[in-house]
């Protein structure tokens, strides 16, 4: 059984209904699934994983949350090389820029991207809901 780890950081609430969804997916792919906020997640939980979830809203001028997420993820990059990972986040204003800038940092540190990212408007609709969940479903 695949053991799969979520982990978000969420303002309002968005995001969070996203990692919910993400981990209802590789659940019904049959995965053993831990959500984590970004403040409970370490480097070490890094290699208790098959594959991890990564969850954020853009913040600012289109970056990620920079008081708990960005420093917590900014931890765990060493062991992203080879390591199975998803992106997901929602959003406010922009275009979805901050969610392309991460992508390519995690593919420039070797990261396995298993499906594209899924980005929400605001709260997740039931395109983004049922997108979370298959972004999931590929981390099995």
């Amino acid at each position: 059984m695949s053991k799969i780890a979520v982990v978000y950081w969420s303002g309002t609430g968005n995001t969070e209904a996203m990692a919910n969804f993400v981990a209802e997916g590789a659940k019904e792919a049959g995965a053993e699934v831990t959500v984590y906020t970004a403040s409970e997640f370490t480097e070490e939980a890094m290699d208790n994983y098959d594959a991890v979830a990564f969850g954020c809203p853009s913040m600012g001028a289109e970056q990620l949350e920079e008081g708990e997420f960005e420093p917590m993820f900014n931890s765990i990059e060493g062991k992203l090389s080879g390591k199975k990972i998803a992106l997901f986040g929602s959003y406010g204003w922009g275009s979805g820029e901050w969610m392309e800038a991460w992508e390519e940092d995690c593919s420039s540190k070797g990261a396995v991207l298993t499906a594209p990212s899924v980005i929400a408007n605001e709260a997740p609709d039931d395109e983004a809901a049922e997108n979370c969940r298959s972004l999931g479903k590929a981390l099995v």
